[in-house]
């Protein structure tokens, strides 16, 4: 391991921009060399938090002692600024949506390699906690094989920010939110995508959306319900998952859930009748006394390290990327294809993900 620190420069210095320097700074390897942005109030925030403001992107390039530029701008010129980067010998740290289509991301990556620089997707939400509790019940059945997921997350704010209600920016949930879910989804399941129908929610008449819905089938039967609300006054469960064995949710980011499991020991025995509105029922009746048990979730599945800590691998050859530039351009092409969905009102099955 190098005991030289990576230099970084943060192009964008708006929310995003300045809580890298937080994630930047807890990571001995990396250091923040400076910023860049367009606005004069943010380049004043950033010398007051001790930060070189660079006048213009073209002086950030041209400075020796930056090895790599942090891209945190809104969506749409990702792909100039990244270009610009690679052609002056940087590395290249990019938010997500890496790109405004999967054609851009190619022309990046093509890039990147052509110049021998380094492309990493800030796609953050694998480390998250929740995400890594369902990837451990996945990955070793505890509650037997998962055979639906149901990943949400809902608020009552509307579309965040600015720019994010522009379609010609990048904005909308589909982009802003939904490529992290998707992600995490793909990044799990180790199957191809057979089928995917969706919706799209314009309900606070922006032109971009806010919100959606889309149902995910995979070759090897999982189903996987996606959606994204932004006028959700009661959210309903971060994940709700069946498994062939017992039932899992996790209601918020807090890890409240539980996990509730057929018990093998227990003697089957038939439910008790319960009185349901104007009728009676055993379908919907809860078990039989014992016949299940509530436990607590598991902990969660261990990444090889945080995001930084590989990209500062990556960089000195000594690792590969854990969020991998082919899995970014899967999740690209999905988000197109649930947008073709969408847009037609038809399943769509015909289409190349790899």
């Amino acid at each position: 391991m190098s005991s030289h620190k990576h230099t970084i420069v943060i192009v964008g210095y708006g929310g995003m921009g300045s809580y890298h320097t937080q994630l930047i700074e807890e990571n001995g390897r990396l250091e923040v060399a400076g910023t860049f942005d367009l606005l004069a109030e943010r380049r004043s925030a950033s010398e007051a938090a001790g930060y070189t403001a660079y006048a213009s992107y073209e002086e950030v390039l041209a400075d020796p002692k930056v090895g790599t530029i942090l891209i945190a701008t809104p969506n749409d010129v990702h792909k100039e600024i990244a270009l610009a980067a690679f052609r002056a010998g940087k590395h290249v740290i990019c938010e997500k949506p890496v790109a405004m289509s999967s054609d851009e991301f190619i022309e990046m990556t093509q890039a990147a390699e052509s110049a021998g620089r380094v492309l990493m997707v800030h796609q953050n939400r694998r480390w998250d906690e929740d995400f890594r509790v369902i990837k451990e019940m996945y990955d070793h059945g505890t509650i037997g094989s998962l055979f639906q997921l149901e990943s949400r997350v809902h608020g009552a704010n509307g579309i965040p920010g600015d720019w994010r209600h522009v379609k010609a920016q990048g904005g909308g949930m589909l982009l802003d939110w939904g490529v992290h879910l998707l992600d995490q989804l793909l990044f799990m399941i180790d199957s191809k995508v057979a089928s995917v129908s969706s919706s799209l929610s314009f309900i606070l008449g922006n032109e971009v959306d806010d919100g959606f819905e889309a149902v995910l089938q995979f070759e090897n039967g999982v189903k996987a319900i996606v959606e994204v609300g932004t006028t959700n006054f009661i959210t309903l469960p971060r994940w709700y998952v069946k498994g062939t064995e017992g039932t899992g949710v996790i209601e918020d980011w807090s890890l409240t859930g539980r996990i509730v499991t057929r018990n093998q020991e227990s003697e089957k025995l038939e439910p008790t009748p319960i009185r349901a509105g104007v009728g009676l029922t055993k379908t919907m009746a809860p078990p039989s006394e014992g016949a299940t048990i509530t436990e607590a979730l598991p902990p969660a599945a261990e990444l090889a390290s945080s995001f930084y800590t590989n990209f500062a691998d990556v960089i000195e050859g000594t690792a590969e990327p854990i969020v991998k530039n082919p899995e970014v351009l899967r999740v690209l092409k999905l988000i197109e294809a649930i947008f073709a969905a969408a847009e037609t009102n038809q399943t769509i099955k015909d289409f190349d993900l790899y």
